[in-house]
């Protein structure tokens, strides 16, 4: 098992680096780099993938009305889960209370502490938000690895090979779907790194921080966590009512993923294996090429429950008793600041800043006080983060009728065949004429929107 599976070579790598960083501090703090380089690495693939993704599947779809749906739901699902988490955080901080009794003097406090952390940064305002998300430089959008912006010039480039169809421009479609296979191909060379990778992060975080902060924070981390898993509950009973699928069951399926994503504390690094996995199991193309990396930047389900219990946190641990137009005006302050995080250094405690200043009774160098936990809450906001985002593209892709459920069912119960091109990855079936017939609300197929190309019958419309 330590030789061929992924997960077996995470999970052992993750304790050695938890006894390295408990024992020798100090060489734990060094070999941060093991983990930042393989992030470097994945980020370098996201974009290019994204690309070809959305587009592939916008051109195999053949409707950018259909499209322009899916993304419109997505937002609308994004909006009600964050609102939610949200909301669920607020009242265990009330019920809870992590940071009542503990009385901290808000002048002890170094305020230049969060500036350095935040590197006096900003969070963009929302007109703000929506300009930078919009490419001034298509080269400059792959360069910067700016999510949204990439999705931008895909939905144009698959709105152009629309219009243009298969006899004007007969090359395009098969290059990029072969480059999108070259790139699924580098992911999983690099995916070969990940237990390297766990071991620096995981011997960084125990040795730069120590075990102590668990101790000192040990009400809010409870709260936090039992929280977040409250949120997955609820969001593994939605999954079920609207597509029939196990939660638990796909948590399995993807347990190499979210073992890495916790152990180097970025959704990120795994997103690319996401997509395919998603993919693998029965979502349409461009379902998951628009669903998900969307969701990166409007759906931080974990951030949100975070946000709303610190805010709470501060507030009760200076003494500040918020009311309910207070708390309701905190709602509101993160429903619109933690849109625009995604990216930004220091960015939570950027949010609680800007939701301090508008509640205008929590002095600014409260926020200091969650320096030292912060990066402990990382492995619940990331796997909060991602498994909504995937919940999001089950259940976007059964609103819009592009999911096949008979092959989801199949793969969450390990009955698909394994590609040996990459390990754990379920093979996507060359066609899966089966959506059609058993799931009514799948779309049906015409003969017009048929592409030479297309691998996936139930994708075209």
């Amino acid at each position: 098992m330590l030789r061929t599976s992924l997960f077996t070579q995470v999970l052992v790598a993750l304790l050695i680096g938890v006894l390295v960083g408990r024992l020798w501090p100090e060489f734990g703090s060094a070999v941060q780099p093991l983990g930042d380089g393989f992030v470097r690495l994945i980020k370098a693939m996201i974009a290019p993938l994204v690309f070809c993704v959305v587009v592939a599947g916008i051109t195999k779809a053949g409707d950018l009305k259909a499209f322009g749906r899916i993304g419109l739901k997505a937002l609308i699902w994004f909006e009600v889960a964050t609102t939610i988490a949200l909301v669920v955080g607020l009242l265990a901080g009330n019920v809870f209370g992590p940071g009542v009794g503990m009385n901290v003097d808000p002048a002890s406090l170094d305020q230049n502490a969060v500036d350095e952390k935040t590197g006096g940064g900003h969070l963009p305002s929302t007109s703000q938000f929506i300009l930078e998300s919009l490419p001034d430089s298509a080269v400059g959008a792959f360069a910067e690895n700016s999510l949204l912006q990439v999705l931008v010039l895909s939905c144009l480039v698959g709105a152009a090979l629309l219009h243009l169809g298969q006899t004007k421009v007969p090359q395009i479609l098969p290059f990029i779907e072969q480059a999108q296979e070259v790139v699924f191909t580098i992911v999983g060379y690099i995916m070969r790194l990940a237990p390297i990778a766990v071991f620096g992060a995981t011997a960084h975080l125990v040795g730069e921080y120590g075990l102590g902060a668990m101790t000192t924070y040990a009400k809010l981390i409870a709260v936090c966590y039992g929280v977040a898993l409250a949120f997955l509950v609820l969001l593994g009973l939605a999954l079920k009512v609207v597509t029939g699928l196990s939660l638990w069951k796909f948590v399995r399926y993807t347990r190499e993923e979210l073992l890495l994503a916790l152990g180097t504390g970025s959704s990120e690094t795994v997103m690319p294996r996401m997509m395919q996995k998603l993919r693998a199991a029965g979502c349409r193309d461009d379902a998951v090429g628009l669903v998900l990396p969307t969701g990166y930047s409007f759906n931080l389900d974990g951030a949100s429950i975070y946000l709303s219990i610190g805010t709470l946190f501060i507030a009760q641990a200076v003494g500040v008793d918020l009311s309910l137009g207070q708390q309701i005006t905190v709602v509101l302050v993160l429903m619109l600041t933690s849109k625009g995080m995604a990216g930004v250094p220091g960015s939570a405690f950027l949010a609680l800043s800007a939701t301090a200043s508008a509640l205008g009774v929590i002095p600014a160098a409260a926020v200091a006080l969650l320096l030292g936990v912060d990066r402990i809450m990382d492995s619940m906001r990331v796997a909060t983060n991602l498994l909504g985002n995937c919940v999001a593209v089950f259940a976007v892709s059964r609103w819009e009728g592009a999911l096949d459920r008979v092959t989801a069912k199949k793969v969450l119960n390990g009955e698909a065949p394994v590609t040996p091109e990459t390990p754990g990855v379920p093979k996507v079936p060359a066609a899966q004429e089966a959506s059609a017939a058993s799931d009514a609300d799948a779309p049906k197929v015409s003969a017009a929107a048929e592409t030479p190309n297309a691998h996936d019958a139930s994708a075209e419309k």
